[in-house]
This record gives structure tokens, sequence and C-alpha cells, in this order.
């Protein structure tokens, strides 16, 4: 498929056929980088996508618990000189 790019502004851009952009499953943003003298568009990925599947796969296991293994005792510091305002 071909297109032609366009002005806009002071900048040049592409317009993308709406059958490519729902074929990539595109909504709103996007990465552009050049890989060996090609112009590769991509969907951004979210930062935290898979993380709920991380995060049962963890707790399968029994790696999601605190590294602190100790129980946490007060100080008297706690006791005595703490004061919430």
């Amino acid at each position: 498929m071909k297109s032609k790019i366009v002005k806009i502004g002071n900048s040049q851009g592409i317009r993308i056929p709406k059958p490519l952009i729902e074929q990539l499953g595109i909504k709103r943003d996007i990465e552009i980088f050049v890989e060996e003298n090609r112009l590769i568009i991509s969907p951004a990925e979210h930062p935290r996508t898979g993380w709920v599947d991380s995060y049962k796969a963890m707790a399968k296991h029994g790696d999601d618990r605190l590294l602190d293994s100790e129980e946490i005792t007060e100080t008297v510091w706690d006791k005595e000189e703490w004061e919430w305002k």
C-alpha cells in the first residue's frame, strides 16, 4: 500500500489507512523508530502491561512475600515519642 507525505504546519506526516490501524490494534499512542533503514510504527505498550499475570504467577510460587520475615516490634520511641497531629 502506498501513501504520500503531506505537509502539517512546519512538519511533514503520513496518512495511515484505517484498515492498517485496526489491524495493528492502535488506539492512541504509538512508538516510531528506524530499523535497518525502515520506519517502524507500532502500538505503544503501557508500562504495566502484564503485571497482573506476573503477580498471579508470583503468588502461585510463593514469591509474593515480604523479604523481611522478621516481626516488626515497637520501640520506646514508637510508644512514647511519636505523636500524630
